[in-house]
C-alpha cells in the first residue's frame, strides 16, 4: 500500500511538473523572457503558487527546465523519425531537413530571448549553460544513430554542431525580414547544399 501511495504521489508530482513546464512554455511564446511572470505561469498552469516554488523556485530555473523539457520532446520527435529517414532515398538530406525542422517554430523566438537575456542575468545564464549543452547533444545522439558507421568519428560530430550553427544563424536572420518564409526557404537550400559538400569531405 505504501508504495502504491509514493507511486501515485510521485505521478502528482510528475503531472504538476508537466504543467508548469508546458504553461512557460506557452508564455515564453506569448511574451517573451521578459514578459513571462511565475505569476502568469502559475495561472496559466492552474496550480498554486506553493506547487511553483517547491518544484521551480525561481523564475530562471523554471525557464530554464522548460527550455530542457522541449529539447526532450523534440528528441522523442526525431528518434520517431529514424525509421523513416534511413529508409529515405537520399538519408543525408532527410536528416539535415529534420535538422532543420526541430529548430522551427515561436519556441526558437523565446530560445533566442533567453540566450540574450542569459548575457546580462547570471543566474539564467547558469542554468542556461547547463541545459545547452545537453540540447545540443541530444541532437548529435540522433545523428549518431542515423550514421552509426561515422558515430565514433569527431569530424562527424563537429559537422553536426557545424549544422546547427548553420541553421540557428539562418533563422535569426529572420526576425528583421518582413515575409521570411521564401527567403529562409531558399537560403537553407543553399546553406544544404554546402553541408551535403561538407559531409562528402569530412566523412
Amino acid at each position: 500500500m505504501a508504495t502504491a501511495i509514493r507511486r501515485t504521489q510521485q505521478e502528482r508530482a510528475s503531472a504538476m511538473r508537466h504543467r508548469l513546464l508546458e504553461a512557460t512554455l506557452d508564455c515564453l511564446v506569448d511574451h517573451g523572457y521578459a514578459g513571462t511572470s511565475t505569476t502568469r505561469v502559475v495561472e496559466r498552469a492552474g496550480v498554486t503558487r506553493g506547487a511553483q516554488v517547491h518544484h521551480f523556485p525561481t523564475k530562471a530555473a523554471l525557464v530554464a527546465a522548460a527550455i530542457r523539457h522541449l529539447a526532450d520532446k523534440r528528441a522523442e520527435q526525431a528518434f520517431a523519425e529514424l525509421d523513416r529517414i534511413k529508409k529515405a532515398p537520399d538519408p543525408v538530406d532527410s536528416a539535415l531537413d529534420l535538422m532543420w525542422d526541430l529548430h522551427q517554430g515561436p519556441v526558437f523566438h523565446a530560445t533566442v530571448e533567453l540566450w540574450v537575456a542569459a548575457r546580462t542575468d547570471p543566474e539564467l545564464h547558469g542554468h542556461l549553460s547547463m541545459v545547452e549543452p545537453a540540447t545540443t547533444a541530444s541532437v548529435v545522439e540522433v545523428a549518431k544513430t542515423l550514421f552509426p558507421d561515422h558515430a565514433e568519428r569527431q569530424a562527424f560530430a563537429h559537422w553536426v554542431y557545424t549544422c546547427m550553427d548553420t541553421i540557428r544563424g539562418i533563422l535569426l536572420t529572420s526576425f528583421v525580414f518582413d515575409d521570411p518564409a521564401p527567403k529562409l526557404a531558399a537560403r537553407w537550400h543553399r546553406a544544404k547544399a554546402h553541408l551535403r559538400i561538407l559531409y562528402t569531405t569530412l566523412i
